[in-house]
């Protein structure tokens, strides 16, 4: 599949002069080859692999720059710039005349390529979803608490100048640990301004709601732990600034909380001029300031970037914050798929953790996670939005925005559906779409059409299989005819208030049924907090410095979550063919099942309860669920079945023909192994 550019586009971008080069002043090439063994894939060939190193500078006076937290702290070269060093790699046809003229742009989770399994961008190419309809890829490092990799690996690593002499308190949880020595989790850029334990505090709890209340809370005198290394030397160990040692050793049923001032933090926010400048670079620029000419120069009128997860997160913030606008004004995404990316995050935080997610006190939900402007009275925040900046520059791309069930239940993302009142339908503009996967774990499962076992510990769920492969690859497609040819994807479904699929997270309002041997939903959502931060916290720009640690939590935001059927499982959605005929209940919450926080939303998780296979063994449990034979009495029944489903999602455009295809030859192989109709 080849998508098809205009030729005067393609011309005039070869004609654009060097003068609009964004601030990427040098590239090395460290390495060039051919990937994948030299494989072909469609009409666009074979692929290389180039891998370098970006430098670049930006004008911390530049109105596009001056949002950067502690900008003005970081060191500046003699033109008065302030300076970064990035990994980049680019995996591209060989032959650029059969690329589709889109540049993918990859946005890295923690440095790493990753990225969806549907989409192959790192190492194994799969299937060549991807490949085959020949764009080019691009990553670039952006999180400064990852080094720049010089060692020709896959990490894209980032150099930021480092806010010599600032210092902030900041907090570190610590749960399920056991021994006496444990590696502070925010250990990278922020080293204690001293070890001296009389200048810190450390406390354990009992437990914790998700509304942040305490129990069981005891301080830990001074004499009795230490930053230190106690592994292999008795207490007060050796000294550590990266890691704790308590006298009387961890217990992992408790969790521990500790407070400290921090040194020199990274100026964190460089990261976003850097993605922005090196995307600018190879989208417009013929060659850097010695000469190297880039190897994608007049090839990719189109520029598309995909944030998976923290990455996803990461786009959000990046457009609230005006980055998709260059230093010389022109657009640097013309879409994106933010997929499964609830809520925003520390990326300009002053001594942030940018791979933290959704814990106690993390800044993710305090700015908006709405794309239009709208005035969040709860919290007494002004009227903003996602889009506010790059609607003043026009500079706006085209959005698919995916959620998953955790984006829901762990990640919040619920409140930018239905604001902090949680009473009314925020309005969707034009030029976004929005899908949700019902009943989906975190990226989605591993599909297949096995019944499964039941978790045997009634207070846990088993693992949830719901995938959400096929509708991610249809919705590429979609958005890519929308970004090159102005076609419109298919209409946005989620869960909404006004038609009652958007409820409060109990079972009451969910329509939960009594599922025997089961947990229930009551408790489990984690929730929006109000925190207060302090006065040097910009909420709309969920930008600044954090002064209150740990911060007052003063008020809980309702968090909306789907409505169920009588079967447990989500309305509201754009269900996958597994949801279409269920084998099970696919939750899309798990508590965690003890510890601490027993009950809560375990980080990112989903569930899932299996059907009796029998109506004899459902009545036998109390099921009220039908079970897999008083719904689809024949493999012929249950067949037929998804044959209808599966064509109707290809005719709305959320399953591709080919996946349907492989789906059902997959449906009919799984159901002869394991027997599961007898008829």
């Amino acid at each position: 599949m080849k998508h098809p550019f205009s030729l005067l586009a393609a011309t005039l971008m070869i004609a654009a002069p060097s003068v609009l080069s964004a601030r990427v002043t040098k590239i090395v090439i460290t390495s060039r080859a051919p990937v994948f063994n030299g494989q072909s894939f469609g009409t666009a060939g074979q692929f290389e692999k180039i891998k370098g190193i970006a430098s670049g500078e930006i004008d911390p006076k530049d109105p596009r720059n001056a949002l950067i937290t502690d900008i003005q702290f970081a060191p500046k070269n003699a033109g008065g710039r302030v300076e970064y060093r990035t990994n980049f790699t680019i995996v591209k046809p060989v032959d650029m005349t059969k690329s589709s003229g889109v540049l993918f742009y990859n946005i890295v989770n923690r440095g790493g390529h990753g990225g969806p399994a549907e989409f192959h961008v790192g190492g194994d190419p799969g299937d060549g979803f991807l490949y085959k309809l020949g764009e080019a890829i691009l990553w670039s490092g952006w999180q400064g608490d990852i080094p720049l990799s010089t060692d020709g690996s896959d990490r894209e690593g980032i150099e930021v100048p480092v806010a010599g002499g600032i210092t902030s308190p900041v907090w570190d949880r610590i749960t399920a640990a056991s021994g006496n020595t444990q590696s502070l989790p925010g250990a990278v850029g922020r080293a204690p301004l001293s070890l001296d334990t009389g200048e810190a505090k450390v406390i354990s709890e009992v437990s914790e709601t998700p509304e942040g209340v305490k129990s069981g809370v005891v301080t830990i005198p001074a004499s009795d732990w230490a930053f230190a290394d106690c592994r292999t030397a008795p207490f007060p160990g050796t000294p550590d600034p990266t890691r704790l040692c308590l006298k009387n050793s961890f217990n992992p049923a408790l969790l521990y909380e500790v407070v400290y001032t921090a040194k020199d933090p990274f100026v964190l926010g460089v990261g976003m001029a850097a993605m922005r400048d090196v995307i600018s670079f190879f989208r417009y620029t013929e060659k850097d300031d010695a000469g190297i000419v880039n190897p994608l120069f007049g090839t990719v009128p189109h520029v598309i970037a995909m944030g998976n997860s923290q990455s996803g997160r990461f786009a959000k913030s990046f457009l609230n914050l005006g980055f998709n606008e260059d230093e010389n004004g022109k657009i640097v995404w013309d879409g994106l798929n933010a997929r499964i990316a609830g809520m925003l995050g520390g990326f300009n935080v002053r001594f942030a953790k940018p791979g933290d997610m959704a814990e106690m006190y993390d800044p993710s939900a305090d700015g908006p996670l709405w794309w239009d402007d709208y005035t969040d009275q709860v919290r007494d925040h002004p009227a903003w939005g996602l889009l506010h900046r790059c609607r003043a520059t026009n500079t706006c791309p085209k959005i698919t925005e995916t959620y998953g069930g955790p984006e829901f239940w762990y990640s919040r993302g619920t409140v930018g559906i239905a604001g902090t009142t949680g009473k009314e339908d925020l309005p969707l503009p034009d030029n976004i779409r929005r899908y949700y996967h019902p009943g989906t774990p975190h990226g989605g499962g591993r599909g297949g059409f096995a019944l499964g076992a039941a978790s045997t510990d009634p207070n846990s769920l088993a693992t949830n299989p719901n995938p959400e492969k096929e509708t991610d690859r249809a919705l590429y497609v979609a958005l890519v005819d929308w970004v090159v040819r102005n076609a419109p994807p298919p209409p946005s479904v989620y869960p909404r208030v006004s038609n009652g699929t958007l409820v409060p997270a109990n079972s009451a309002a969910m329509g939960w049924p009594n599922i025997p041997n089961a947990p229930k939903p009551d408790g489990v959502v984690n929730p929006v907090l109000d925190y207060d931060y302090g006065p040097e916290f910009r909420y709309n720009d969920e930008s600044g410095v954090i002064t209150n640690v740990p911060p007052a939590i003063k008020r809980v935001i309702l968090t909306l979550v789907p409505k169920v059927d009588a079967d447990g499982n989500e309305m509201g959605g754009a269900a996958s063919l597994l949801q279409r005929v269920p084998l099970g209940t696919y939750t899309s919450w798990a508590p965690i099942p003890s510890g601490p926080l027993k009950g809560r939303e375990k980080s990112l998780a989903a569930g899932y309860i299996p059907f009796a296979k029998t109506k004899a063994e459902r009545l036998a449990s109390g099921d009220p669920r039908l079970s897999i034979e008083e719904r689809y009495p024949t493999a012929a029944s249950y067949y037929a079945t998804a044959v209808k489903q599966a064509n109707a999602l290809v005719q709305q455009r959320m399953l591709l023909p080919e996946d349907a295809v492989r789906l059902l030859n997959q449906m009919v192989t799984e159901m002869e192994a394991s027997k599961l109709f007898t008829k």
